[in-house]
């Protein structure tokens, strides 16, 4: 078993310039301290001072100007300045880390970026409660770990409902176009919903505020968001149980066909259960729907959609999105063979 290691202390110091007065070898020092030879010798070369020798205040400052003095983001206001720019847009620390890795040589963990915030909540604790360093973070959490959550709501037998166990297995892989998660994102004040369509391939977010929660205008309304679309873009819906998707046969008219997932089983569809955790940054729970107008709900699902993700090598889903759908308007108009 080898010694256990242990910084050397300014006593320690004080005694190493005291023998080392008094002519004793590197092996005595060592020795009386109880120290490795190896240390006592590294301690002497690196910390004497050329005009004065070895002296123990001398030493254990530049000892300590060698140590770690913070955060990267303590030290660099630049950076500092960026990374709580993008957090105060809605990216979460892994996002940004992953930005960074793609656009240049700059290396920031995700993990400094956690720990500098969780820094400043204990630093601040006692500071007003408006200032609130935690709504820096994706979930606004004053210390890290996971709150278990409720999910799922009772399966309801609807007309032409088609189970998930049928939906084509090329769906998992995340790798076709044009499957989409739909789910609504309700409000605290009665009637308020939101109507959000997640692409399983490249994450990009649509949506629009409902006007109802009945079933006829949400078909509408999921009808209109994706008549838009090319064909190849719009395979599949997947659903919860939710009575407001009863009328989702009308898909059919477009060639979208539709799927429901177990019940009790939200996490099947977690595309679209993660994309509204992440907007609740932007849309909290008691947000007046009436009071905010378009082009702001149109801004936060721009910052959604513009924000880089792991998932995607951290390209944002607005680049991924529009690279699928710039594929199939090039094979949509490509020029005919010669015949």
């Amino acid at each position: 078993m080898g010694r256990e290691y242990s910084q050397l202390g300014l006593e320690e110091r004080i005694e190493i310039a005291r023998l080392s007065g008094e002519g004793a070898s590197i092996r005595q020092i060592a020795a009386a301290l109880d120290r490795a030879p190896s240390s006592i010798a590294r301690e002497l070369k690196r910390n004497r001072g050329q005009q004065v020798g070895y002296q123990p205040a001398h030493a254990e400052a530049q000892a300590r100007a060698r140590r770690w003095n913070g955060s990267r983001l303590d030290r660099d206001a630049a950076l500092r300045t960026e990374v709580l720019g993008q957090l105060r847009a809605g990216w979460s620390p892994e996002q940004i880390a992953g930005r960074l890795r793609r656009d240049g040589p700059s290396r920031l963990s995700h993990e400094s970026i956690y720990r500098f915030v969780y820094a400043q909540i204990r630093r601040h604790q006692d500071f007003p409660l408006d200032f609130t360093w935690r709504n820096y973070l994706p979930r606004a959490k004053s210390r890290r770990g996971w709150r278990p959550g409720k999910g799922g709501s009772p399966a309801l037998h609807m007309r032409h409902r088609v189970p998930l166990a049928e939906r084509p297995s090329a769906v998992l892989t995340r790798l076709d176009p044009g499957h989409w998660e739909a789910d609504l994102m309700a409000f605290s004040r009665y009637g308020q919903n939101l109507l959000l369509l997640h692409d399983r391939m490249s994450r990009v977010l649509i949506g629009s505020p409902l006007p109802s929660k009945r079933a006829e205008p949400v078909a509408g309304a999921l009808a209109a968001a994706l008549q838009t679309l090319p064909p190849a873009c719009r395979k599949t819906v997947t659903f919860d149980n939710g009575t407001e998707f009863a009328r989702h046969y009308e898909l059919g008219a477009l060639g979208i066909a539709t799927y429901f997932c177990d019940p009790h089983a939200p996490w099947q569809k977690g595309g679209i259960e993660n994309a509204i955790g992440r907007m609740r940054r932007f849309l909290p729970r008691k947000t007046d729907l009436a009071a905010l107008d378009s082009g702001a709900l149109i801004g936060m699902m721009a910052a959604y959609n513009n924000t880089p993700r792991k998932c995607l090598g951290f390209q944002t889903p607005a680049e991924a999105f529009s690279e699928q759908v710039l594929h199939f308007g090039c094979e949509s108009t490509s020029r005919p063979s010669p015949g």
